[in-house]
């Protein structure tokens, strides 16, 4: 049929409806804008700023004398006995910690009774008092033996001899450590999910087998953060020793700080940086053990600091872009 003469036809299509409009693909979309956060930002730099300022230019913290006694050969033998101290210390205090956690898990009672009464005590127990305890111990023992109970005695030693300075310190650190270790290690154990446990019984691997392979290492996921916030502290408690004659940091600083009274300021700086230091360092290797025992237990490992460094400063120069270009 043909169409009438003058009169033209055209067929539109309509767009479909989900299709973007030239108008709304035009505009840009605004970020919310968060004042309280600038402000609060702007606050907290102001007083960084400030704490920098005063103590870069208050006299009364004598950063000369602090640069002098910061690397004197008095200090820095402190800093060696410390360090010596808390690596000892750790060390056995760790493996304490595991044999009472393992003694609290075992299906012996009398074990579980000593286990919880050994760390009950101890954790009740200030440690200046059980360092000042062990260091009279000779005034208590004069002798220590070993033999039959109520009977006759195998081997007598003299314990002052054994009773040195650094002995004291590193034992009394050792069982205060000890008690709380075992608790980290427990809990650590009692996070593995129990089918962990299960599928290893049925495989019909020995104990020792199922503990050393495949039950500690997944408690170190958790044992590991929780320990060495305990060694951060044990760091810091090694400043109790000066109180049993031993002269670590902290004892070598309060010595000089007695000789020279005017320089008692920079000299517990002095102190102060060296175990932000020891900290610091103790903090990297563990983010770095914490990074390991991560494989296979998150899809993608964290990132180190300079990767979130690199993250941050990007993110930072995006958002001033944004921010600038409103």
């Amino acid at each position: 049929m043909s169409e009438p003469p003058g009169i033209t036809v055209s067929l539109a299509v309509a767009p479909p409806a989900d299709a973007p409009s030239k108008t709304l693909t035009a505009q840009r979309v605004q970020p919310l804008r968060r004042p309280g956060r600038w402000i609060a930002t702007l606050a907290v730099l102001v007083v960084v700023a400030q704490f920098v300022h005063g103590l870069a230019t208050n006299s009364f913290y004598q950063w000369d004398r602090f640069g002098y006694w910061f690397l004197r050969p008095t200090i820095l033998d402190g800093l060696v006995i410390t360090l010596q101290v808390a690596a000892l210390s750790a060390v056995l205090g760790l493996a304490g910690g595991i044999l009472l956690a393992l003694a609290r898990l075992s299906g012996s009672p009398v074990l579980r009774a000593v286990s919880w009464t050994y760390v009950w005590a101890l954790r009740s127990i200030p440690l200046i008092v059980v360092l000042i305890f062990l260091y009279n111990f000779s005034a208590l023992y004069k002798t220590l033996s070993i033999g039959v109970p109520f009977g006759p005695a195998f081997f007598s030693f003299d314990e002052s001899r054994l009773a040195t300075d650094m002995a004291v310190a590193v034992v009394g650190l050792s069982l205060n450590e000890a008690a709380y270790a075992a608790e980290v290690v427990r809990g650590g154990i009692l996070s593995v999910d129990q089918g962990q446990h299960e599928a290893a019984s049925a495989l019909g691997l020995p104990k020792r087998y199922q503990f050393r392979r495949i039950v500690f290492p997944q408690a170190l996921r958790s044992i590991t953060p929780n320990y060495v916030n305990q060694l951060i502290g044990l760091i810091k408690s090694t400043s109790l020793v000066f109180y049993v004659s031993l002269l670590d940091l902290f004892g070598s600083a309060q010595t000089m700080g007695s000789t020279y009274p005017g320089d008692i300021v920079p000299l517990l700086l002095v102190v102060t940086v060296w175990y932000l230091i020891l900290t610091s360092v103790v903090s990297v290797i563990q983010f770095y053990v914490e990074r390991h025992y991560a494989r296979g237990a998150t899809r993608s490992l964290p990132p180190t600091p300079f990767q979130q460094l690199r993250t941050g400063l990007t993110d930072l120069r995006a958002r001033i872009r944004r921010e600038t270009a409103l």
